[in-house]
């Protein structure tokens, strides 16, 4: 399977959805005068765009900044639709959908997060640098604790689609030493965050 970045992928100009996969709807509650619960208006994502030199398509559902997480005033409504986040929430919550490429692979990269990834579509490959490998099927759930990872989407012929959850963590130290983030390539696929 070819590691994305090597040539140009199939999604250069595409939005979410990848084409082969079906649209989401973001189902956000609010509260109105009489302190009902109500829905917002449905859409599909709040910040979209292509990834991973065009092998896969990155789609933030919502991301919150604070713990815990100030819903007063539609705080967290006002930051969700405001600040485009890079790769995670430093001080907050991030979640996303991914849509990866037919046989796209990811280099391997360490996120500095507590990191839940839900299979949503297709059949993965979790592969981590110490060599164990984990097949990941619709409705399995990962729990990355910031460990050097490779993910593989095994289709040659279908798209397939994660959802992660980002917390962020307190510096990690192995052996002693302070543990760096290490996205390689996967890094110019997000936004810059001056707080990192």
């Amino acid at each position: 399977m070819p590691e994305c970045f090597t040539s140009p992928g199939p999604y250069g100009k595409q939005t979410f959805p990848a084409p082969g996969l079906r649209d989401i709807t973001r189902n956000i509650t609010t509260h109105n005068e009489e302190g009902k619960g109500v829905f917002l208006p449905p859409t599909n994502s709040q910040w979209d765009s292509p990834m991973a030199n065009g092998w896969a398509i990155n789609n933030v559902i919502y991301n919150t900044t604070g713990f815990p997480v100030d819903l007063n005033d539609g705080q967290d409504l006002k930051y969700s639709s405001t600040h485009e986040p890079g790769l995670m929430e430093n001080e907050g919550s991030l979640i996303r959908i991914i849509d990866f490429a037919p046989g796209c692979e990811s280099n391997a990269h360490r996120a500095l997060s507590l990191g839940y990834g839900v299979v949503l579509e297709g059949e993965f490959e979790f592969e981590l640098d110490g060599g164990e490998k984990r097949v990941m099927k619709r409705g399995d759930v990962s729990v990355n604790r910031a460990t050097i990872h490779t993910w593989r989407n095994f289709s040659p012929t279908e798209p397939a689609r994660m959802l992660y959850v980002l917390l962020p963590i307190k510096p990690l130290y192995l052996d002693g030493k302070m543990v760096e983030q290490d996205m390689g390539r996967l890094a110019e696929s997000y936004p810059a965050d001056e707080r990192m």
